[in-house]
């Protein structure tokens, strides 16, 4: 299946988490879309619920479902935890560290600056938004698109980046320290229901 580009606020509305991570889907109708809305959130199955977890974390990084598979089988390679692995492989995503530094308001907008060649990973053009950063590599913004009207209104919004980034707001660039810990990542996230589903 392609990549999901239809509304996000719809699909916020039926996982019933914010993927904007502005909160303001859930502010005006805090209930799923269709017409039989607000009593729609019946008891799901065990199998509802760790697909309900699946595309929550599918959706808020904007994978589609081969790269999503693909990533959390690499992540049962690597020593540690399953789940945990997997998570941290989805941030370490050349378009989620963009949007976690800053410089877009959301991974959508992060993504396609991305893709239109304004990011740099350690002075090297990449325009692969699912390019895997490595701790030490720094990403910058090219000097031409410094002056991005998109990029200056996401720098004034931004007041939080993350520990295990480092950000010269001057330069507007970043250093990905460290792997975050599991403590970092989307806490309304429960991956071991994600790692059941896929255990089936």
């Amino acid at each position: 299946m392609a990549r999901y580009t239809g509304p996000t606020w719809k699909i916020s509305r039926r996982l019933g988490i914010s993927l904007s991570g502005t909160g303001k889907e859930l502010q005006k109708r805090p209930y799923p879309p269709g017409q039989h809305g607000p009593g729609q959130r019946k008891k799901l199955s065990e199998y509802g619920l760790q697909l309900q977890e699946k595309q929550k974390l599918r959706h808020m990084y904007g994978v589609n479902e081969r790269q999503f598979r693909k990533t959390f089988d690499e992540a049962g390679k690597m020593a540690g935890k399953h789940g945990e692995n997997f998570m941290i492989l989805l941030e370490s995503r050349l378009d989620n560290l963009v949007y976690r530094l800053g410089f877009a308001r959301t991974r959508r907008q992060a993504r396609q600056l991305v893709n239109h060649g304004h990011i740099l990973v350690d002075g090297n053009r990449v325009d692969i938004p699912s390019y895997r950063v490595k701790p030490g590599q720094t990403i910058a913004v090219r000097e031409k698109s410094r002056n991005l009207q998109i990029i200056k209104e996401a720098l004034e919004i931004n007041n939080f980046v993350p520990d295990y980034l480092t950000l010269d707001a001057e330069k507007l660039e970043g250093t990905y320290t460290r792997f975050p810990e599991r403590s970092e990542l989307p806490a309304e996230i429960n991956e071991a229901l994600i790692v059941e589903f896929y255990s089936r």
